[in-house]
């Protein structure tokens, strides 16, 4: 009998998912849906002056949603998942390839560097070339200034210049920027690079490229390069003497730009499309092997490291999943990857919302229980558009309504009703993703707290310099302490944190109320860091540089 009734619910479920595909939409179907669900739960409801079946009301659909997106963030729940969260973190420093990286750059820049530097940012959609000029912490208000910069967009043309053509066309590009600035007979010019792609770093200023994807054919036959010798011998085509000295991604940029600025930064935080955190901690809190292959010199000086954390890579087993985040993770074509990324950052959150509307729709006559052809496709919600109408907070929802008919028209139109359920399930999801990353602060702040106290140096090491022989005095485990129980700030980047309504007072509410119920003493601030990727680059590369302090 088990297997007859094991066969009968597959015969159900495929059923079930056949005529919802083919028939979508039409209310007949959402009667026979609610039925073949639950035939007792069936009710009649009006919309729009039609009848339409459903399963439950809105009410029920969205205070079930509440509980599912909300009810594991509320209480305690934030606080222990931060603790499961901060033991994956610590699991990392001694083993996996992939994140938890300290990167080559181990001096924070002390605030007196001055002088102008050359800075490039090479993003997925525009290269961008500028000189920065840095004025020391002291020029309150004016620390460091963009003097010129120039972008230029990297159309589908240029993705497809193969090798050489793609560098070649870099290097124009730079001289067309800097050559009526270069000083008569300087040899070298020295320059700094945020690179939005992998890279291998093999030094401050040197790393072999990796596929870059994105479209880009720039690797094809150079895989393997050093990227410094690449833009340097392009370069050199334009009677430019070159010389890559720093190498930073997003979030390392983020951490060095506002380092600078705010003696308390030890966070770069991006929350965009995508999202990670870079963080600086004891070179001592990692294994030997996840620096892979550095010379002695390295870790003669280096006390302190910034870390890539590659925060996406994080929450898999702990994270509380709703229904939704397992038919995204179900559709992705490298599920398990990134399950913090899926519930955090702006690619995914659209995505997870289109999720609960199909079920609103089916199940409890949303949108009139019809779903606009439009969101039949996956992805074709956008975080934009949640954060449009999560924008309005009119009565009427007249702007939202508009926005949400002009991108998701349907033969049954949007009622103020609809959008307002929209927008309740807009502000769960947006909550928890601010929540969520509120925690993942969170727990790499006490982290730091906890592998600060372990470090302690078995021997004196010498004054800490970089490969090109920069002198810094050397901070003292009492003075580490002493920054640790002050303000740390968290410096900030990118288009969600920045621009979704309310969410990034929201995420400050949820650390406060964290850091509040710590046994760590101090504060964290969340600090915004504007042209991050650019003034990163020119404050590491001043940080490279013997003569800018």
């Amino acid at each position: 009998m088990q297997p007859l009734t094991s066969a009968m619910t597959t015969l159900r479920k495929s059923l079930l998912a056949a005529l919802k595909s083919f028939l979508r939409g039409r209310s007949f179907l959402q009667a026979l849906l609610a039925f073949w669900i639950s035939p007792s739960a069936l009710k009649e409801q009006h919309v729009n002056g039609k009848r339409v079946y459903s399963s439950r009301t809105i009410e029920d659909f969205l205070e079930e949603a509440e509980k599912l997106f909300l009810g594991p963030i509320d209480g305690d729940g934030l606080k222990r998942y931060s603790s499961d969260l901060k033991r994956q973190f610590r699991e990392r420093l001694h083993s996996h390839p992939e994140c938890m990286l300290p990167s080559f750059n181990h001096l924070l820049p002390t605030g007196k560097e001055r002088g102008q530097y050359l800075a490039l940012d090479v993003g997925g959609s525009t290269l961008r070339v500028a000189l920065v000029e840095l004025r020391g912490r002291e020029a309150t208000g004016k620390e460091s200034e963009i003097v010129r910069m120039v972008s230029f967009k990297i159309t589908p043309e240029i993705k497809k210049l193969e090798g050489m053509s793609f560098f070649d066309w870099m290097a124009a590009r730079i001289y067309e920027v800097i050559h009526e600035d270069i000083p008569h007979g300087q040899d070298i010019i020295p320059m700094g690079l945020a690179w939005s792609f992998p890279v291998e770093q093999i030094s401050l200023g040197g790393g072999l490229l990796l596929g870059m994807g994105k479209g880009f054919l720039a690797t094809n036959g150079l895989l393997g390069q050093d990227l410094g010798e690449l833009i340097k011998f392009a370069c050199k085509k334009q009677g430019l003497n070159v010389q890559l000295e720093a190498i930073v991604n997003d979030s390392s940029a983020t951490l060095l730009s506002q380092a600078y600025i705010h003696a308390g930064t030890r966070f770069g935080l991006i929350l965009g499309t995508g999202t990670n955190i870079a963080v600086h901690l004891p070179v001592s809190a990692f294994s030997r092997a996840k620096y892979g292959k550095r010379p002695e010199s390295w870790f003669e000086s280096a006390t302190h490291v910034i870390v890539n954390t590659e925060l996406g890579m994080f929450g898999k087993d702990i994270l509380p999943l709703t229904r939704w985040d397992e038919l995204l993770n179900a559709g992705h074509p490298r599920p398990d990857f990134q399950p913090l990324e899926h519930m955090l950052s702006g690619f995914y959150l659209g995505e997870i919302c289109r999720f609960a509307i199909i079920e609103a729709v089916e199940t409890a006559g949303l949108l009139g229980g019809q779903l606009p052809p439009s969101l039949e496709k996956p992805y074709s919600l956008d975080t934009e558009t949640l954060s449009r109408i999560e924008a309005d907070t009119s009565p009427t929802l007249e702007v939202a309504l508009s926005y949400w008919t002009a991108h998701h028209p349907s033969t049954t139109p949007a009622t103020l009703a609809d959008i307002t359920a929209i927008r309740t399930l807009a502000t769960f999801i947006s909550r928890r993703s601010a929540a969520l990353l509120a925690a993942s602060v969170f727990s790499l702040w006490e982290l730091r707290h906890e592998t600060e106290a372990e470090h302690v140096p078995a021997t004196p090491k010498p004054t800490p310099s970089n490969d090109s022989g920069v002198v810094l005095p050397l901070p003292s485990v009492d003075e580490e302490i002493k920054d640790l129980e002050a303000s740390t700030k968290v410096a900030f980047n990118g288009s969600v944190i920045e621009h979704y309504p309310r969410y990034l007072p929201t995420c400050q509410r949820y650390i406060d109320d964290l850091v509040s119920r710590s046994q760590y003493p101090g504060s964290v601030d969340l600090v915004p860091a504007i042209e991050s990727s650019i003034l990163g680059a020119a404050v590491a590369l001043a940080c490279a540089t013997p003569t800018a302090a």
